[in-house]
């Protein structure tokens, strides 16, 4: 068994297989106090991440007073959850970030895409249309609660590809 301080098995250098702490595959799981009630929590925290990506409610021992023991399987399955759980919540970003809507145009189908840039003090948005051989066709910057739809595509293709009004 190795013993490290707390941030050193956050930084992921360890591998570490304690009872309340297990540090692997750039992962460190630790067994604390639940705050809510007089039962235990697990954390999970990914290597190099300040903020843990997952914490649930952890088992009571067979004394009723201690937490049971992290192992193995148990380590793995915490892995596997919070893998799982960071993937969904960066897809989950990635879908509000990144939205993407098909004219149908005279001239053929033209993609038009939304990018939202999110920035502390200045966030914006870019449109930008291609056709059907991948070629741009336009990109402008627009106010970051533009609402991409359809007919909001549609008028925009219309328009010439000018730059919308601001509907704030």
């Amino acid at each position: 068994m190795t013993s490290i301080p707390d941030d050193a098995a956050i930084d992921g250098d360890f591998k570490t297989q304690e009872p309340r702490l297990w540090c692997d595959s750039g992962w460190t799981a630790r067994v604390i106090k639940n705050q809510d009630d007089d039962g235990w929590a697990v954390e999970m925290v990914k290597d190099g991440e300040p903020e843990p990506a997952l914490v649930g409610p952890w088992t009571m021992g067979r004394d009723k007073k201690n937490p049971k023991p992290l192992d193995d399987v148990a380590f793995r399955t915490l892995v596997k959850t919070a893998s799982e759980f960071v993937r969904r919540h960066e897809q989950q970003l990635h879908a509000q970030l990144h939205k993407n809507v098909v004219v149908t145009t005279e001239t053929g189908m033209i993609n038009v895409a939304l990018d939202i840039i999110p920035d502390d003090d200045f966030p914006y948005a870019l449109l930008s249309a291609q056709d059907e051989a991948g070629a741009q066709l336009a990109k402008i910057q627009v106010a970051v609660n533009f609402k991409l739809s359809k007919s909001s595509a549609s008028a925009w293709i219309d328009n010439g590809f000018n730059k919308p009004a601001d509907r704030s």
